[in-house]
């Protein structure tokens, strides 16, 4: 029988769901309560009864379990973003592994040994950059903290124990001398308002300190005597001012300019020195990054002979980290200014084009292009967004044939998927370790180990390529790549295989069409479809709307 609103029943947690949540079950439904730990006995509110699971939150803690602990920040709850930090360390970390064991286990299909996940070395200030929302409180003071989930309203948190001190300390001095003189937090309602966000970021190694205003606008109303101010009493390297006057999600606009000092700050990741402004992308936890670009270079083997293929390189870190161990590498990345950061530190360590060659090309259009030249490079490492891989990366790939492939990952769906692929054209998922470089939240990194199959045994042909008889004409390799082009990855099996295995039902092929096409995704049109119904069209429930969402949601399509 189905919950009701507001039925209050005693369960046990069992296990976290990879979004965070306690796990119970009571008369075969799964019912899903946030802030619980394994082996906690509550009393829960169904907030959210659907017809085979529930939401619900905790009314009264009976009795916690081994792990639970207290909770050491006033807003976790409600800002969302430290989801684990009411268990044990020790239980986050096996919590993690157990997200991506099941993760290779129900989406790739795979029977690959997943090692215990690799702990970062501090669970407490380890961000390296964080991106402060600014806004006014009830009272109508400026204040910055995190959007609460799903939502744009903003928590004010006076300390973060995600990132240093000192950017607390500075965010709360920012805003007071925003309010000295006048100026305005930013409401994305009316798009009316000044300062939409505090960028920081620190230089771990170097301890360089950088801040940029984003701002509805060309600048701030005595902008030099407020940037003097904290350059002076936060020992500043820089200060930027970013414009962003778009009616947007996106955080940072396209122009910045510098205010004071250098416009950037230097560091090193791996051993490779680096430059950073506010658009390179940098990984948020630098100890931990050094662990996962480690077990990388582990997996690539590499021999000082061979040929490194970096796609999806950003700032060419982890490509330019294990470049002493081969003989040339190229990196590929789509972000301008990535590219060129790429490029300057190669420069400074000395190396020319023909040792570590950066190229600002989309990844699967840029492996497709090496394939066609012939480029056959020893090892592929990819590190792509959360979206995965695309088609014609992976395609390019299994065309390139490298001995290994190297996925490191921060979604381990997409990853699990994207290794079914290269499973399926000739590889062989050796190892899969997570690594986790984001403590007290859900996430976590994911490196995979792929190994391409050896033939049994070899025959020897001889080719000739052109035009006239007995020869293959070039373009036929076109074709035949584009005839062997996979399927698009994320697919409507895939989505309810995830769906009746987290909620307990199936959903029809039709359902899934239908909120992919009220969100305004691409639809392609069926081969069979016909153009008028026998009969009305039923529609989902909305509980399988709702788990349709968080599907999509888990394998990134929205």
């Amino acid at each position: 029988m189905p919950f009701t609103k507001n039925q209050i029943i005693t369960l046990e947690i069992k296990s976290i769901s990879n979004d965070g949540n306690g796990v119970a079950h009571k008369d075969g439904q799964a019912v899903f309560v946030p802030l619980t730990a394994p082996g906690d006995i509550a009393e829960v509110r169904i907030v959210k009864p659907m017809k085979s699971y529930a939401f619900g939150r905790v009314e009264r803690l009976l009795a916690p379990g081994p792990d639970r602990i207290r909770q050491d920040c006033p807003v976790a709850g409600p800002c969302g973003g430290c989801g684990l930090r009411h268990i044990r360390y020790e239980a986050e970390c096996a919590a993690k592994t157990q997200f991506v064991r099941d993760a290779f286990a129900r989406i790739g299909k795979l029977d690959v040994p997943v090692r215990e996940v690799l702990a970062a070395p501090a669970a407490d200030r380890y961000r390296n950059k964080v991106q402060l929302p600014v806004g006014t409180d009830e009272n109508g003071h400026i204040v910055t903290g995190f959007f609460a989930g799903r939502s744009h309203r903003i928590v004010a948190c006076a300390d973060c124990r995600l990132q240093p001190e000192w950017m607390n300390q500075l965010a709360a001095r920012a805003c007071a001398l925003l309010e000295e003189n006048g100026i305005t937090a930013y409401n994305e309602e009316t798009h009316t308002g000044r300062v939409r966000h505090l960028y920081m970021r620190q230089g771990w190694h170097s301890g360089q300190r950088l801040l940029c205003f984003v701002v509805n606008g060309n600048g701030l109303p005595n902008e030099a005597e407020i940037c003097a101010t904290l350059q002076k009493e936060f020992a500043l390297t820089t200060i930027l001012v970013n414009r962003n006057s778009e009616r947007t999600n996106v955080i940072l606009g396209r122009r910045t300019r510098t205010v004071l000092g250098p416009g950037v700050i230097e560091d090193t990741l791996a051993g490779v020195p680096l430059r950073m402004g506010v658009h390179e992308f940098y990984q948020v936890n630098t100890p931990a990054a050094e662990t996962l670009y480690a077990k990388a270079r582990e997996y690539a083997g590499l021999q000082e002979t061979d040929f490194l293929l970096d796609l999806y390189c950003g700032m060419g870190t982890i490509g330019l980290s294990m470049l002493a161990d081969c003989r040339r590498l190229v990196g590929v990345e789509v972000v301008p200014q990535a590219v060129d950061g790429a490029k300057q530190t190669a420069a400074r360590l000395g190396l020319d084009t023909d040792r570590a060659d950066f190229r600002c090309q989309d990844a699967g259009a840029a492996a497709a292009q090496l394939a066609a030249e012939g480029a056959r490079p020893d090892v592929i490492v990819v590190d792509p967004p959360r979206k995965g891989c695309d088609e014609a990366a992976l395609t390019a790939i299994a065309e390139m044939a490298p001995r290994t492939v190297v996925m490191v990952s921060c979604n381990a769906a997409t990853a699990a998927r994207d290794t079914k692929w290269l499973t399926e054209h000739g590889y062989t998922a050796v190892e899969v370790q997570p690594v986790d470089l984001f403590p007290r939240t859900r996430h976590v990194e994911t490196v995979v180990l792929l190994s391409h199959k050896k033939a049994d045994s070899y025959i020897h042909i001889d080719v000739e390529f052109g035009e006239g008889e007995g020869k293959i004409p070039v373009d036929s390799i076109a074709k035949r790549a584009e005839a062997y082009k996979p399927k698009e990855k994320v697919t409507y099996k895939m989505i309810k295989e995830y769906i009746e295995a987290k909620y307990g039902f199936k959903v029809h092929t039709a359902y899934i069409a239908e909120v992919k096409r009220n969100l305004g995704l691409p639809m392609y049109d069926a081969p069979n479809a016909v153009e008028e119904l026998k009969q009305p069209r039923k529609h989902p429930t909305p509980e399988k709307v709702e788990a349709i969402k968080d599907a999509l949601r888990y394998f990134a399509v929205i």
